[in-house]
Formats: C-alpha cells, structure tokens, sequence
C-alpha cells in the first residue's frame, strides 16, 4: 500500500515546537505549516494570498487535514511563523 505524501511531510515538522499557548491553538501547527507549504509551492508571497489560497482550496485541505475550524486567518499565520524558533 502506498503512503500518503503529507504524512511524511508533517512527520519533517513534527520536532517543530510550538509556541503557542494551549488555549489560543485552534488550528494544528503541522496544519499550518501544510497549507503554507502548499501555497508558497504555488507561488503565493504573503500571509494574506496564503489565507486566500487555503479558502479556495478548502475542500482539498480539509479532506487531508481535517480542519475542524477552517482556514486560519492570515495573521495566524504571520504570528505562528514570527513565532517559531528558527534554529529548529
């Protein structure tokens, strides 16, 4: 049987800690990271086209992730990145 891509592609991330609060995290960090990567990959440039790439893409993204509360909002996005450690 054939592994699904985006399982190996969270595990990359998965020793990503994440910053957040627990009670702020409505949204999964590998769920971030995926969209993220997949819109950048398709040429976005900005936390704004990434949200907006997400929401036309939604049924796909949620499909594979599930995505109990949608698409995060742009500046999720810009605060969960701004917030990483980058020596990660």
């Amino acid at each position: 049987m054939i592994e699904k891509p985006i399982a190996s592609i969270i595990h990359h991330f998965s020793s990503i800690e994440d910053p957040r609060v627990d009670r702020q995290k409505k949204h999964q960090l590998q769920d971030i990271f995926f969209i993220a990567l997949c819109t950048v990959i398709c040429g976005a440039d900005n936390w704004v086209a990434i949200e907006e790439f997400g929401k036309a893409k939604i049924k796909w993204f949620t499909k594979l992730l599930g995505l109990q509360h949608g698409i995060p909002a742009h500046d999720t996005f810009g605060d969960v990145f701004a917030a990483i450690n980058n020596e990660q």
